[in-house]
């Protein structure tokens, strides 16, 4: 019955309860016809549920996890209520023989173009239009797995503080990681506002997680973003992790910011910004990313002299 994936009776339980879910909060249909393995996720396992009109794309993890799809499935409402970016369309989460679980709209990537890059830029510009009151969210989520909270706050030096950077590096000393990545990490917290002097960021809806494994194209060329880690923030932010992990294509960023041209002192505040996500990767993935947190703030430490 499960094709690609190794049957069991539990995932046989799991999948065919998950049907049925999808039967009742849909009204259509819907049968565990056969199931595959989708790689590429280091948080969870992933899958496409064929049902009998169409596939699903499904996230499995434990019962406890259920707040964290949760979480992303607000996000991923947030994010379409926009109408500027595409997102794979949530449709129901719960728990099923144990197994949090996320049914999200199965949607087939293509290749992406120049024009793909383009539209992105613009399109994630208009989402950054998108503004609130405060920043934060209206509920905690989670980066990765690592919780992520998101309490209000109505200054930004003081939510990215004590929300981002303060938060990992607490949870870096109980993972053992204390020394001279606290000591470095103390003196640049206190020192922050340094990096925002003729800098007021106002709150913009964020993917929270914007870095290339998580945008993709449709077999249109049409793009699309996912696993969002949402909340209302510097769109700095955003654009920082897009070049953390090997950069986007150069479109994207000339159109980005034709849309919305970024400020002075952005080359120095992506690095404050991507210190949160290499902080996040220590604390899930272990010691190797140790010193390369300590040199970005050694980096940043360096703009205060």
């Amino acid at each position: 019955m499960y094709k690609d994936f190794p049957a069991s009776d539990r995932l046989l339980k799991t999948f065919t309860t998950i049907a049925e879910h999808i039967r009742v909060a849909t009204g259509q249909p819907c049968a565990a016809l056969s199931t595959r393995r989708i790689n590429g996720g280091d948080i969870n396992a992933a899958f496409c549920l064929e049902g009998f009109a169409k596939p699903y794309f499904i996230k499995l993890n434990r019962a406890d996890l259920l707040p964290m799809f949760q979480a992303e499935f607000a996000g991923l409402q947030a994010i379409a209520a926009t109408d500027t970016v595409r997102v794979p369309q949530p449709l129901l989460s719960g728990v099923a023989n144990g197994q949090a679980y996320l049914v999200l709209e199965h949607i087939a990537f293509g290749q992406a173009n120049r024009q793909s890059w383009q539209t992105l830029g613009r399109q994630l510009a208009d989402l950054h239009r998108q503004p609130h009151a405060y920043f934060g969210w209206q509920r905690d989520n989670t980066i990765g797995s690592t919780p992520q909270p998101n309490h209000a706050s109505a200054d930004w030096l003081t939510f990215w503080r004590d929300r981002r950077l303060a938060y990992q590096l607490q949870l870096a000393a109980s993972n053992g990681y204390r020394g001279n990545l606290q000591r470095l990490g103390e003196r640049l917290c206190a020192d922050l506002a340094v990096f925002f002097a003729g800098y007021q960021p106002v709150p913009s809806l964020l993917h929270g997680d914007l870095w290339g494994g998580n945008v993709a194209v449709d077999r249109q060329g049409v793009p699309v973003i996912f696993d969002p880690a949402c909340y209302y923030g510097d769109r700095e932010t955003d654009l920082a992790m897009t070049e953390l992990f090997g950069g986007f294509a150069a479109e994207f960023y000339a159109a980005y910011q034709a849309q919305w041209p970024l400020e002075e002192g952005y080359a120095v505040r992506k690095i404050l910004y991507n210190l949160y996500h290499i902080l996040n990767h220590l604390n899930l993935f272990g010691g190797h990313y140790l010193s390369q947190a300590e040199k970005m703030i050694t980096l940043l430490l360096a703009e205060l002299a």
